[in-house]
């Protein structure tokens, strides 16, 4: 909205609220206006510079709402918030013009406004610059005062306004970082809905397939059955199928679970390690090297990661040499990162973005079974520890996943 048609929206005093909202400003008087420290800082260096270069005292950025003046930035003078009717720059910030009084007592704008009367304040010289947004939005203005009456240069009314487009630059960071935040918002809970969907569904789906595989079983140990020529090798697959399907329901299962209720300690990865083996049926083979390290993470989904891990290196493994899965890691203060390295196929650089989205197969000759889930469940593992997945080649062959655990 820009131009006429923007600037009549935004005199009205309710759209004046709702447009500061979206900047992150919030109107009422029972909440911080502007939330984010670092702006809130910045703002405070522009003020400081704005009385340095004007040679005033004070100097404040004034945010106007419907019924209030907000000073959410100031030098000399404490900030505070007074009522609308009492401001200064609310009687002339709408009029997108710089404002510059010798002495505002003589001037009929302002010579009965408390803030020159001696009601409140003693203003004589002042001077301030309207804060205008790219859409025709005027929140407040950038203004310096003193109670001493005196001129500004143009050089000085000239700086004066490139400050108050730093501090509109300010503002548009805030509102960026507003729309971020809700945007990241939504999208987490959009996410939450889809994971907690799928979760059902496929425990939904579970349950009757584990009862089909159930009676597939019996079936198979049936003397009739076995009796028919052709028929056991029909049962078995069929029964291959549905284990898969089982497969990949587990998976979706445990994805949609990750990251919902992470509860770090200190977990050792070579007992976790073991206990992966054991389930993956490998366990006394030689494939695998442990260093024998405690990262702190959730000991539940350090399981599913490893798991995770270690099915794609049996899965992705070279025909040309034997499977060897290396897992180490190294700790700092800041936490610990856990490198699981094998010498299998490979991951081409170009495919490592894709392969951490969820569904997403490279479909290779050789390959073994999976749903494309597991490196997505274990980024979205890393994620929910405050921690990061990457990926790169092992020296001689093969992939390297580097997983980092932030201590805190």
């Amino acid at each position: 909205m820009t131009g006429a048609a923007g600037r009549l929206a935004f005199s009205n005093d309710t759209s004046r609220d709702l447009e500061l909202l979206k900047y992150g400003l919030d109107p009422s008087l029972d909440s911080p206006l502007l939330p984010n420290a670092a702006v809130m800082s910045g703002l405070q260096n522009l003020v400081r510079l704005a009385t340095q270069l004007c040679d005033a005292p004070f100097g404040v950025v004034n945010i106007i709402s419907a019924g209030h003046q907000h000073q959410i930035g100031a030098w000399g003078v404490d900030p505070g918030v007074c009522s609308r009717e009492d401001s200064m720059c609310a009687r002339v910030f709408l009029s997108r013009e710089k404002t510059v009084v010798p002495d505002a007592s003589r001037d009929p704008r302002f010579a009965d406004n408390p803030f020159v009367t001696g009601d409140i304040g003693n203003v004589r010289f002042y001077a301030s610059v309207p804060l205008e947004t790219e859409s025709g939005f005027v929140p407040g203005t950038l203004c310096v005062f003193s109670e001493a009456a005196q001129e500004l240069t143009p050089g000085q009314v000239e700086m004066l306004e490139v400050l108050a487009k730093q501090v509109v630059e300010l503002l548009e960071l805030q509102h960026r970082t507003v729309q971020l935040d809700r945007a990241y918002a939504e999208l987490e809970e959009s996410n939450s809905r889809l994971a907690g969907f799928a979760g059902r569904v496929s425990h939904d789906l579970r349950t009757p397939l584990t009862t089909m595989l159930g009676y597939l079983e019996m079936l198979q140990d049936d003397p009739n059955i076995q009796a028919v020529p052709g028929a056991i090798e029909d049962l078995n697959s069929i029964g291959a199928s549905g284990r898969r399907m089982l497969g990949m329901l587990d998976d979706v299962l445990s994805y949609s679970r990750v990251g919902g209720c992470v509860n770090p300690e200190f977990v050792s990865v070579r007992a976790a390690v073991d206990e992966v083996m054991w389930d993956l049926g490998i366990a006394g083979q030689n494939m695998v090297e442990v260093q024998d390290l405690s990262v702190y993470a959730d000991r539940g989904q350090l399981r599913i990661l490893l798991q995770n891990l270690l099915s794609n290196a049996m899965n992705y493994r070279s025909p040309h040499r034997d499977l060897q899965i290396r897992i180490t890691g190294t700790s700092n203060y800041h936490g610990s990162t856990l490198r699981v390295a094998d010498n299998g196929k490979g991951i081409a650089q170009e495919d490592r973005a894709k392969v951490l989205e969820p569904l997403v197969r490279l479909h290779r000759d050789g390959d073994g079974p999976g749903t494309g889930l597991g490196l997505a469940t274990c980024s979205a593992i890393a994620k929910a520890h405050g921690g990061d997945l990457t990926l790169s080649e092992t020296s001689g062959g093969g992939t390297t996943i580097a997983v980092s655990f932030p201590t805190a």
